[in-house]
């Protein structure tokens, strides 16, 4: 089942000379329970694209849809409420609340949602996906008092939180060894698989192109291979 369709989505900055196509009539479609990993040169779009699908930035051409909603043509006021209700995000840059601690970070998005959860099974849950990826003994730390590698893991726990239909990852295995790396692609894996969700991974770590069902290579703001 399709959950996400995107149709000659265009982002375009500046003009005239100065003009720059960061994504360029690209066209997709996300399945249910598949992982798809774009890969590409720095500048190729990527990141760009990602935020396009998610609803972050708005294309200046195209559509994108999910749940019967165009995110291209949503008024400002209800794209949070889709995002929060659709969508997981894992952030290059971690984007971890500085006074909140891991397990208040991973429960952020619930309370966001108005998921019907009580406080205490959304704290249970923040805690078992942080313990799966091997924070248990993090809990409570707040981020300036976690590594970079351990900030990545509190990122992917808070976008696996609501269960989203759509997990959308910026380098999720950035800062991660090989052996959490894998570890951290398998749980994202897990997830399409399990919650039936769409996994959409960029990323420059060849080691993970064996964990994708679909391989998209860009270059200059197109799609230019599908595998």
């Amino acid at each position: 089942m399709d959950v996400l369709t995107a149709e000659a989505v265009n982002k375009v900055y500046g003009e005239g000379d100065a003009e720059v196509r960061a994504v360029d009539g690209v066209s997709i479609t996300l399945a249910a329970g598949e992982v798809t990993l774009v890969m590409g040169p720095s500048g190729s779009g990527k990141t760009t694209l990602l935020f396009l699908l998610g609803g972050l930035l708005r294309p200046t051409a195209g559509h994108v849809w999910v749940d019967g909603h165009d995110l291209a043509a949503l008024p400002e006021r209800k794209l949070p409420g889709v995002r929060l209700r659709t969508f997981g995000f894992v952030f290059q840059d971690f984007n971890l609340l500085a006074n909140l601690t891991a397990r208040e970070n991973v429960q952020v998005p619930m309370e966001l949602a108005g998921i019907p959860v009580a406080k205490a099974k959304a704290k249970a849950r923040a805690a078992k996906l942080l313990t799966r990826l091997g924070l248990g003994n993090r809990l409570d730390f707040l981020p300036e008092k976690l590594s970079g590698g351990e900030k990545q893991r509190v990122s992917i726990a808070r976008a696996l939180a609501n269960r989203p239909r759509v997990i959308l990852a910026d380098e999720p295995t950035a800062n991660l060894d090989s052996k959490l790396g894998k570890e951290v692609v398998g749980l994202l894996k897990g997830a399409a698989h399990e919650a039936n969700a769409a996994v959409v991974m960029v990323s420059h770590d060849s080691r993970i192109v064996d964990a994708a069902d679909r391989l998209l290579l860009m270059e200059d703001g197109r799609l230019v291979a599908m595998e």
